[in-house]
């Protein structure tokens, strides 16, 4: 996994601090949000696996708690519309795919992408953490694999029924990473995490997710690139 070395000089109670750490802040929280709403509409759409499904999104309303209580550790108010906005294009596309049964859709969003995008951006924050928000961090990326696991043991047990889907859903949502994470690199920064650290630790992630699932190296490669070279 990419990582940066601690970087002591940050300034936590500084007020550029404070202003991109109102925004980050809002994203892991909405990020969390989304996640407990996905799973719940999930929930509805794979009856077999209810009770799982509804424990994750139990987990990530716990998760969406310890970000609001790193918030208000360093006396910042999350800037909720502002990340709103910046999920918005994934959530209508979850939304979208459910309305029409898109299972496999609505898996490669919350499953893969968001869990990818969790992982790589907790991964790269948690060196650079203050200690309240270190500790938080930690105990939530643990829970974001099982979480991530959840949607690789459906695919690859599907694989073959879900992987012209997959690579569609990808080809639609995967440009949408690359956006979101050009529109945060600036406050991302001021916290001590590179914008290439981050695209790099999730590119890790969701290849690995890809790979689990079934997908060649060849595969993988062309799929974990889509639409990087437009942003």
């Amino acid at each position: 996994m990419a990582q940066l070395e601690v970087t002591p000089q940050l300034d936590f109670q500084s007020e550029l601090y404070k202003t991109a750490y109102s925004r980050i802040n809002a994203i892991v929280i909405e990020g969390e949000q989304e996640a407990f709403d996905n799973y719940h509409r999930l929930a509805d759409m794979l009856p077999d696996h209810t009770d799982q499904l509804i424990g994750l999104a139990k987990m990530e309303n716990r998760h969406k708690k310890g970000f609001q209580a790193c918030g208000r550790n360093l006396d910042v108010t999350p800037d909720m519309e502002f990340a709103r906005e910046f999920f918005a294009g994934l959530h209508q596309n979850f939304q979208d795919a459910a309305a029409q049964g898109r299972l496999v859709t609505c898996l490669l969003i919350q499953s893969l992408i968001i869990e990818c995008f969790a992982i790589s951006a907790y991964n790269i924050y948690i060196p650079v953490a203050d200690d309240f928000a270190r500790k938080i961090t930690e105990g939530v990326v643990k829970d974001e694999y099982m979480h991530l696991n959840f949607g690789e043991e459906w695919l690859k047990a599907n694989f073959e029924a879900s992987k012209d889907e997959l690579e569609e859903a990808n080809r639609q949502n995967l440009p949408l990473v690359w956006q979101m994470l050009n529109q945060v690199a600036d406050d991302a920064r001021e916290l001590g995490m590179e914008r290439e650290a981050l695209v790099e630790d999730f590119m890790i992630s969701y290849g690995e997710a890809l790979s689990n699932i079934g997908f060649t190296t060849r595969d993988i490669m062309r799929m974990s690139a889509y639409g990087l070279a437009t942003v």
